[in-house]
Order: structure tokens, then sequence, then C-alpha cells
């Protein structure tokens, strides 16, 4: 569908449901796919997973590094399926790069920050191994560096929303609200933890907030680019806004509070 006039508009409801879709699915695949099943294989007999930690009673390198691994073998799924982006509605497109960033934001983001704070998934990978100083620099150095390199294959995707004759207001509204919504989501999911409030400060909101603060700059990064054909408006869709209805608080009262699996 052609770019409409600039006083059309993106559907703000069909927005924050894709937003808050592309959350969940990344926060289910970092915890469940990658830590849950990882653990499950690896011989644990009890689990619990939530929002923001998976609890096992067992631990392992691997369980601690597939949550993030697992992301950034999803991102590369969902580039790939982005390589043709006329095939796509705007609103499947937009989840699809939504997808795509989130899990490449958390997975790089992730190396980042534990060798900064010294704390979550890759602190757990890297204790023990000596001299200790020399990984977490090159955590940091390496998370630095793909990060960077994320944003710019996000932009490149985001890109196809950019019109030449299209106000950037467009690419900031497209940015900022998933980066706002993930942040309400993940902190109201977080509350319900069972752990308490000390995930919501060292977990939830460092993967949300500041793995996605990527989003907040993308629109200045992204000023001077623009595609003949852009992506048309994104309109309503209730298909999209009645599933992220459905799944957000599920995800808030369900696995906020946690899942145990036994055997």
């Amino acid at each position: 569908m052609p770019a409409t006039a600039k006083s059309a508009e993106d559907d703000k409801p069909t927005l924050i449901a894709i937003s808050a879709l592309a959350c969940i699915l990344q926060d289910v695949l970092h915890e469940g796919l990658g830590h849950g099943v990882t653990a499950w294989l690896s011989g644990a007999h009890r689990l619990t997973m939530s929002t923001v930690a998976l609890q096992s009673d067992i631990g392992t390198r691997w369980i601690s590094a597939n949550g993030t691994l697992v992301n950034l073998l999803f991102a590369v799924i969902f580039w790939l399926f982005l390589l043709n982006p006329e095939r796509y509605r705007p609103a499947t497109y937009y989840f699809l790069v939504l997808a795509m960033a989130g899990n490449l934001f958390t997975g790089t983001g992730y190396f980042l920050f534990s060798g900064v704070a010294n704390f979550g998934d890759w602190a757990a990978v890297i204790r023990g191994l000596q001299p200790y100083w020399i990984w977490r620099l090159g955590l940091i150095v390496v998370g630095a560096a793909s990060y960077y390199a994320s944003m710019l294959l996000v932009a490149a995707k985001l890109k196809h929303f950019h019109g030449e004759d299209e106000r950037s207001s467009r690419l900031r509204f497209l940015c900022w609200t998933p980066y706002f919504t993930d942040g309400i989501l993940a902190g109201l999911a977080a509350l319900f933890n069972p752990a308490g409030l000390f995930y919501v400060v060292a977990s939830a909101l460092p993967s949300t907030l500041g793995a996605n603060a990527g989003l907040l700059s993308l629109p200045s990064m992204m000023r001077r680019s623009s595609v003949e054909k852009p992506v048309g408006l994104v309109g309503r869709s209730s298909g999209w806004i009645v599933t992220g209805a459905i799944a957000s608080p599920l995800f808030i009262f369900l696995l906020g509070r946690g899942i145990t699996w036994s055997r």
C-alpha cells in the first residue's frame, strides 16, 4: 500500500499491540527456549520461569549463555524474513523489524551489561575464568561493537518506513512506541516476580529500557535515510490488537508470577 498524505498517521493501538507482542516473543525466547530448554535438557528436575529470570536446581555456563545465543539466532532468522520487504503488509513488516531489533538488542546488549555491571548471564558464563579482568573487558568491547552494528542493521530495515517526502516524526514514533511499551510491559510483569523487587531494578529494567536504548537514537541516525517506495501506513488491525490484548495480561499476571515445572 503506498504512503498516503502527510496528515495520515500509523494506527497507534496497532503499533502498541505489535510492540507488546514483539517484546513478549523476545522474552519467552530468552527465558524459555534459551535458558529453560537448555536447563531441562541438562538434567534439571525443577524449573521456575518468569519474565525476568529462570530459576533452576542446576546451573552451567551453557544454561547462562543460551538465552542470549537463542536471541541472536532468532535475530538472524527474522533478518532473513526481512530480505524481501515488499512481500509483507506494513503491520507484519513492522512486527518482523521489532522482533529482529528486540532479539538483537537483548543479545548484544547483554554482553555489554554483564561486562560493565559484573552481573547477569554473561557474568555467570565467565565466572572463574582467568585473568578475569580481560574477560570482562572482552565482553565490554564485543558488546559495544556488536550493539552498534545491531543499530545499523535495524536502521537499514526501518528506513523502508521513511519516504523522501515523509516527516521524520514518523520514524520517531515507530521507534519510541516499542521502547516505552516494552518498558511498561516488562516493569509491570516484574512487579509480580516471586523473587521480589530486586529483579525489577537488576534485570527487568536493564533488559528493556537499557537494552532497547538504541531505539531512542535510531531516528537521529536515520534522518537522511529514505527510500523511493516506503512501506505504507500501519492501519488499524483488530487481529494484532486482540492478540496483543490477550497476550499482555498473560505475560504480566501469569508469566510474571512464574511458571514451575518438575520431574
